[in-house]
Formats: C-alpha cells, structure tokens, sequence
C-alpha cells in the first residue's frame, strides 16, 4: 500500500461500535427488496468482501405509511422483513464490516399507492413533483400530536426489529424531500405548534427521532442521523452563517455519525457531465466544525488523493461511496493492496439510478456483475477457469468487445482483438469528445490497460476483418461486436421511427464521428432521447453555431430524467442559447426549409436551416456477421464452432447493455446453462396478518 493512503484504513468509533476503516458504502437504493432477499444479500456482502467497512441498506420503511411503490424499497413492518434482513447482515458480517440500516418514513413526498394511507406531512405542503412515476393524486393530510407520536413510535419499533436483524447502525433519516427534512425546511413546515416556528422548534421532531432511537438500541447499535443541507444552507439565519449552521449546531451531539448530503436527487447524485468529483464540499465542510461526531458524506470519490485530501482537511472522516462501491466493490481492497490503478472506476453516467426509477435491481455500465452476484454467480473480481482450448476471435473494439476479450482472457483463453479503426473504444471515440463526456472514456481505459498487460491477448487496430479473414485465421469461437449505425428514420404520430430523410444536408452522429461538419444554422432533430441529441446540439452551438433542438417528447433528452441530467441538459442548451421545440415531428427538409409538426395537434410550423442532424433510430451494423451466416457451411473446415452477435451488432442500446452483453458472452463460454439464472422468492416463515404498529 501507498504509505500516503495508510489514513484511509484507520478505524472510526461510531457509538458503541468501531468502523474497521473509512470506507463507508453510504444509503443507496438497490431495486432488491423483500421480493429478492438473496440476490440484495449477496450484492451487499460483496462489497464488504471488497474491503468497504460498513454497507448500507437503501431506504427501509417502518410503517406502511412509507409506501413508495411502485419504486421498489425495503420494509421492516414484521418478523419475515427480520429475517429476510438478517441474511443481508449475516453477509455483511463474514467480511467483518458493520452493517447499518436506513430507516426512512417518506412524508409527503410518497404517494402511498398500495397502502392508501393518506400521506403524512408536518403541514399539509405535498411535493408536486413533474417526474411522472413521483406523481399522484393523494395530498397529505396533517400530522397531529398522535400522528408524530406514532411515527416515531414505529421508528423505535423498526430499529428494534433492525437490531435483532443484526444491524449494527440505525438510520434517521432527515433529508431528500422525507418527513424529518419536511419539518426542517420552512417550505414545508408551517405549524405554529411547539414543532414549527423557529430553527429550534422546527428541530424538535427529528431531535425526537434521534433521542427515542438512542433510547431503544443505542447502547448496541450506532445511531446515525442523514440529513440534507443544501437548501438549509441557503436559509439566513438571525445568529449563525445559515439555518444549516444552525440545525447541525442544535443536533451536534445528539447522533453518533453524521451523513450528510444534498435535496434532490440531481444535485445529490450529479452525473459526471455536470458534477465534478467532491462537488458536496461546498455545502457540507462546515458540519465536521460544528460537531466532534464522525462525518461521512459522498462526492463520487475514485481517486485515493481526493479521499485522503478529504480527511486530512478535516471536510470528513468517512469516506462516502454509493456509485462508486456500485462500479467497483473492491474499490478499498485495491487501495490497500497498492493496486489503485486496477480500480474500476464509476463514470457518473447514473444508469444505476435509472435503475431505481425503473423499479428493478441495479446496473452498472462499469460492473456488469452487479445485481447478478447470486442470481448467476457472477463475481466482479473471480472467473471460472477456461473450459477448453478454444481460441477466440472478437471482431469489433468497442464496450462490448473490450468487455468480452477481457472476461475471456481472464478465463484463460486466447483472445484475439480486431479493430477496424486506428484506435480501440467504438462509439466511445466519438461521445467522449462531446461536452461533459470524457469520463466515460474510463470504460475504454479500464479495460484497454487490463488488456494490454495480459499475454493470452493479441490487440490489432487498423484491422477491418471480412469474412475470408475471420475463416481463415483458424480461432474456434467468434464473436462479433462491430457494433450499429444511426439512420436518416423520421417519427410518426404512432411514436415509431418511419421512413428516411434522404438528401444533401441530413447528417446522423455517425457522419459527425466520421468528421463531417454540418453548415449553420443546424436543426438537432432527436427521438432517441437519451443522452446523445442534447450533447450534440451542445457541442455544436459550443462551436458557435446556429442551433435548434427539436424533439416529439416533452422535454430535451427526455429519458435523462431517469438519470437525474435532465434540468441540466436545459439549463446548458439554454447558456448557449439553444433554441428547444418539444412535441415536434419533423415531416420533410428540402431547399433549407425544415418543416415540423405538432405530434398531437398536427399544427404545421417551418425552420430556416441549413443542416439537419437527426438523432434516433439505431440498427446494428452486422453485415460481416450476416455474410458469415451465408458461408456456415465453411465454418466447420475453417475449424469455427459458433459464431455470435454480442452488444450493438446484436441489439442497439445504451452503454449498460453492450457491456454486460459482452460479459455475458464470454461467461457464457463452455457453458451450457449461462442463460439460466436463479429466481429469487421472498421469505415467508409466518403467515400474513394484520401490520404491527
């Protein structure tokens, strides 16, 4: 190990329990509830065999009253959530981490759609979110003094049931929009009661939490209190720097760690194209000088220098990892083992949260075996031995190729690696040079470097293979990765791609990898709504020129609200004065005239362009696999067994399905049952009845 990095492996006394390190696998969803107590064990327990010294649950609701279906969360309401957490615990716990527990009542700001409970909320204020699966149609009802004493009165019986699970730290949780951070925000609270009013009353509920917890398991589990401080700390207040100053400073010794974080997901959980790693400092370095509690706080930290920087300045003494624990389990080990450069670094593209917002167990662009540690056996760090001499040939250098030759190779085969272009990475040559992007180069990077250092890998750029090449380089397995191609396909009124726009002036992204430069003013027109129009409009207009987005969805990159980028992408389109239609279908351009129409109404507008970039539909580029299909029956005398697609060239989709595409390949391989995976069950040892309260 860098003796620079020894500080990171330090233990931190938390109440009446020690941190064996720094490492602190902080609160994040998984999209594993009760339904997959399994496969959420074994995703936890992987990352304290990866060396984190404490592994976090995501929000753990104690009452049915905390019902944010249909996005999955976790219950500790009766003895079957006892038992099925026990499993996550005892996991964590063969690793010699802690195991700690997010307890999480959601206010106001869930909608109780299975329960039909009313929302509970200090005053009545619902979070009128414009995020369609936050929506409903149920306003809160007011808390009344029995309303707050059966909160934390479930509080108390959830950490009690936390503890016999074998939790060793129990959360309150008083930030991102939930009732504790309901009370402490004046947007929310406007009770007149001893529980609103001034900074110190608007405290007195969440200091309640802390203080009825202690009471009930602090003498064996740490308690914790999570709490957002972005919007308190924009809050004046009459004698200290902020209301954020002011809250931590009338709670400072009341919990027995820190966590501190932001209020929206956006900001809390910035991608990489808009958030720097470490942006939290700003808004949560005062906490660890107001308190002599330990403070963990995130900041997507790969670099060990940034961690230790962290520490030594005194801004935290955990360090924060959700992301980053999610992209590399093993992320702690490495550093002690002095392999930081081996570390599998999370890019920031925040498909994990996506995940969330999808309601299924968690990706990974970085990790393809996150979420598949026990449902395939798949681990980030081990690979079955290679089953047989096989020698294999990937044709195609991009995520899904670099991802099958390495898994390949570690297995022991005999890669081979053939790229067409002068340098390896596919799509990843071109998006990372737009705004906001380079980090997702570290995809390319991670496994170019692993590869290069590997002796059963043979690397060839410049090599466009046909199919005389792959039938006469006598490899046994083939695969081919040569990724898809962007069409001119226009979007009807049915929201399917129709037809192409043919003609001089229409461009796809592939025309701009290829270096074509198109002639302003430019019209983006984008229905692949991902991430990839808005970044080229911003690259374009960045360069000076004439640029409008039009797209038949309601926002800019529509589906980047999944991955919290989306007011983002606004706010940038609009610094570089972006001009943006939504609802726009683009019906035909011809002598400079683009003409759009209204996807609902069909009303006809016109726009004086000279170029059109259009952005959507994607068909993989499998010709050379198609043509090897035509000669299958000189497959057998070339001395090939099997020849398959694997990512684009397979199935056109986002980064997270190339890479995991690729990996399943080469697992796959002499494999017979790959495809198969187990099906998880919930724990059910007591019969259903009545909720406890």
């Amino acid at each position: 190990m860098n003796p620079n990095y020894e500080i990171l492996f330090e233990p931190v006394k938390i109440g009446p329990v020690t941190a064996p390190n720094r490492f602190y696998q902080v609160p994040h969803a998984s999209g594993m509830t009760e339904a997959n107590p399994r496969v959420r064990a074994a995703f936890r327990a992987t990352k304290a065999e990866g060396g984190w010294g404490v592994v976090t649950t995501g929000a753990v609701s104690t009452h049915p009253s905390s019902d944010d279906s249909p996005l999955p969360f976790a219950r500790l309401w009766d003895d079957n959530d006892i038992r099925s957490h026990a499993l996550t615990c005892d996991a964590i716990h063969q690793h010699d981490a802690l195991a700690a527990v997010e307890l999480w009542h959601g206010g106001a700001a869930v909608m109780n759609r299975s329960s039909r409970i009313a929302p509970y909320s200090p005053s009545g204020i619902p979070w009128a979110a414009t995020h369609v699966g936050f929506m409903g149609q149920l306003r809160p009802r007011v808390m009344d003094q029995q309303d707050i004493r059966d909160v934390i009165g479930w509080q108390v019986a959830a950490a009690r049931r936390a503890r016999s699970a074998g939790f060793d730290i129990v959360y309150i949780y008083a930030g991102m929009g939930y009732l504790g951070y309901e009370f402490l925000l004046d947007d929310y609270n406007h009770r007149t009661d001893a529980y609103g009013g001034s900074v110190e009353n608007r405290v007195r509920f969440v200091r309640e939490l802390i203080e009825s917890t202690k009471d009930a398991v602090g003498q064996d589990c740490g308690v914790a209190l999570r709490i957002s401080l972005e919007e308190l700390r924009g809050k004046a207040s009459d004698n200290f720097a902020s209301q954020a100053h002011e809250v931590v400073s009338l709670l400072s010794d009341l919990p027995d760690l820190w966590d501190v974080k932001m209020d929206s997901s956006p900001t809390d959980c910035g991608a990489s194209r808009f958030r720097p790693e470490g942006a939290h400092e700003p808004v949560i370095d005062f906490v660890r000088t107001v308190t002599d509690k330990p403070v963990v706080g995130v900041g997507r930290f790969t670099s060990p220098d940034t961690m230790v920087s962290q520490i030594k300045r005194g801004v935290l003494d955990l360090i924060g990892g959700a992301r980053p624990s999610i992209a590399d389990p093993f992320l702690p080990n490495k550093i002690r083992e002095g392999r930081e450069d081996e570390i599998r670094e999370c890019i920031g593209c925040n498909i994990c949260i996506s995940s969330w917002h999808d309601g299924v167990p968690v990706r990974c662009t970085q990790n393809a075996t996150a979420g598949e540690e026990w449902r395939r056996g798949w681990h980030p760090e081990k690979v079955s031995p290679a089953a047989s001499n096989d020698n294999i040939l990937i044709v195609g250098g991009g995520p899904a190729g670099l991802e099958a030759a390495l898994i390949a190779a570690r297995r022991g085969y005999q890669v081979t690696l053939a790229e067409k272009a002068p340098e390896f990475g596919g799509r990843l040559r071109f998006e990372t040079s737009l705004p906001g992007l380079a980090t997702w180069g570290r995809v390319r990077d991670y496994r170019l470097y692993a590869l290069q250092k590997m002796g059963n890998v043979n690397l060839y750029s410049n090599s466009e293979m046909g199919v005389d090449e792959v039938l006469g380089l006598g490899h046994q397995r083939v695969a081919i990765a040569t990724g898809a191609r962007w069409t001119q396909a226009l979007y009807s009124s049915l929201e399917i791609p129709k037809g192409e726009l043919k003609g001089p002036g229409v461009y796809t992204p592939d025309d701009l990898a290829a270096g074509k430069v198109p002639r302003g003013p430019i019209l983006v027109y984008d229905f692949d709504n991902y991430y990839l129009g808005g970044a080229i409009a911003e690259s374009l207009a960045g360069q000076g020129m004439s640029v409008t987005y039009a797209t038949p969805a309601g926002h800019a990159s529509a589906w980047t609200i999944m991955t919290n980028e989306q007011p983002f992408v606004h706010q940038n389109l609009h610094k570089l004065g972006v001009d943006i239609t939504t609802q726009a279908l683009l019906d035909s351009f011809e002598a400079g005239l683009a003409t759009l129409s209204n996807i609902f109404t069909g009303e006809l507008s016109t726009l004086e362009v000279s170029s059109v970039v259009i952005v959507g539909l994607r068909l993989p580029a499998d010709d050379l696999y198609q043509s090897l299909c035509d000669r299958e029956a000189q497959w057998q005398g070339a001395g090939i067994e099997s020849v398959e697609r694997i990512g684009d060239a397979f199935a056109a989709g986002a980064l997270v399905h190339a890479v995991h595409s690729g990996h399943a390949w080469s697992r796959g391989l002499d494999n017979p049952d790959a495809e198969n995976y187990l099906r998880d069950i919930p724990i059910a040892e007591f019969p259903p009845g009545p909720v406890i309260n």
